[in-house]
């Protein structure tokens, strides 16, 4: 769920009480929610309650003094459109395509898949024109949760009661995780920078902030992947429950953990920035300031990335990146041949809002098969997402 987009209508039934603990489960599992009422439903739960949970403004009507809620829009937002609780009077509209009010509009609009929670008491649930209506919705495709017995606002104890609202979660949950495209594979990222020694208290690093290789992580794990990603020393912190981990500081903790989780993986996306030379000796106390110059012997790293290309499979996929200053393209390119890399993406230090530290980013892909792809400035979430959308076509090949 962490990452999808949920748009949630609210009808006017007594059921609406529930909304609430319904955007409180989807919030917590990383969903982005938006919710829409019909007027009568706000005579049942309060606007406010639900905008403070769902931390997005609440949606009534289809414009006011000072805007216009874009119905078309929103339709298009959502990755599924839920409508919970749906009384007889709404699902009655939505199968004759009356459209007298926002939500129905949206639904009208709408372009993503369509879920129907129907509440209502039993003798209606029951009456031959609402299963006429809910049949129509069926017959197009659209997803009819199924009530539940229990006892009823009437008094009554029978069909009709919304499916609870850990129920519709649950089914959510195990919907997304089906149509996920990486769905089974395993992922192996590195993110942020490395640090190497020199005493107690100093260190030879980078500018690396890890953004780059968590929004990374975070999209392979939006389509079901599981990942192992091994971070360097960074202040950031990421929460998905597939993605594991695993915090390392120099490049040799890194190329150990990278190893070590390589035969594991379907996948692997080398994005962190790691230091190519490490001090020789590192001092055990603070080395003090005696002289007017200081020199430190430096040794190369291993390179985790040439490794791992040695020790790669034909059902593996491996992808670098690079960051350079100047001929670009060609050292992108001899990176691609001699690591033995499926694509090496290519960062640019000369591109203004890309590289270390910013929340946004503008690459080149090289894919080893000899297809460019250029991609504009765009928030580095928006390239991580464009970058997994590639390695989904190269796993499915």
């Amino acid at each position: 769920m962490n990452g999808k987009k949920i748009l949630l209508g609210i009808t006017g039934s007594i059921a609406a009480y529930k909304a609430p603990t319904l955007v409180r489960l989807l919030k917590k599992a990383g969903a982005e929610v938006k919710v829409i009422m019909t007027p009568s439903s706000t005579e049942f739960v309060s606007p406010l309650v639900l905008s403070t949970l769902s931390k997005n403004e609440v949606l009534v009507d289809i414009s006011n003094q000072n805007s216009w809620a874009n119905h078309v829009m929103l339709g298009r937002w959502a990755d599924l459109l839920l409508i919970a609780p749906a009384s007889c009077n709404t699902i009655a509209k939505m199968s004759t395509g009356i459209c007298d009010n926002l939500l129905l509009a949206v639904y009208l609009s709408a372009t993503c898949p369509v879920w129907v929670a129907p509440a209502m008491d039993e003798d209606m649930w029951h009456h031959a024109s609402f299963k006429r209506n809910i049949n129509t919705l069926e017959s197009w495709n659209h997803i009819i949760l199924q009530s539940e017995y229990g006892e009823l606002a009437s008094g009554l104890v029978g069909m009709g009661r919304m499916m609870e609202p850990e129920n519709i979660f649950s089914s959510l949950e195990n919907y997304f995780a089906q149509s996920l495209s990486l769905n089974g594979k395993r992922a192996l990222v590195t993110a942020g920078p490395t640090y190497e020694n020199l005493d107690p208290v100093r260190y030879i690093g980078n500018h690396s902030t890890g953004k780059m290789g968590i929004a990374i992580a975070t999209s392979l794990a939006n389509q079901g992947c599981e990942v192992e990603l091994v971070l360097g020393p960074t202040s950031l912190n990421i929460e998905h429950s597939l993605i594991k981990t695993t915090r390392v500081t120099s490049a040799e903790q890194m190329f150990n953990a990278c190893t070590e989780l390589f035969d594991t993986v379907d996948i692997a996306i080398m994005s962190a920035a790691v230091a190519d030379y490490t001090p020789v000796q590192v001092a055990n106390q603070k080395i003090k300031k005696k002289t007017d110059t200081f020199t430190i012997e430096l040794t190369k790293t291993k390179d985790i990335l040439k490794h791992l290309g040695t020790c790669k499979t034909e059902k593996q996929v491996l992808v670098g990146f690079a960051l350079e200053s100047e001929n670009e393209t060609d050292y992108a390119l001899k990176k691609l041949e001699e690591k033995n890399a499926d694509a090496i993406v290519l960062n640019s230090l000369k591109d203004e809002g890309a590289g270390f530290g910013h929340d946004t980013n503008k690459v080149t892909i090289f894919e080893r098969k000899g297809k460019t792809t250029s991609v504009p400035l765009k928030s580095k979430k928006e390239i991580a997402d464009i970058l997994v959308k590639k390695i989904i076509e190269w796993v499915k090949k």
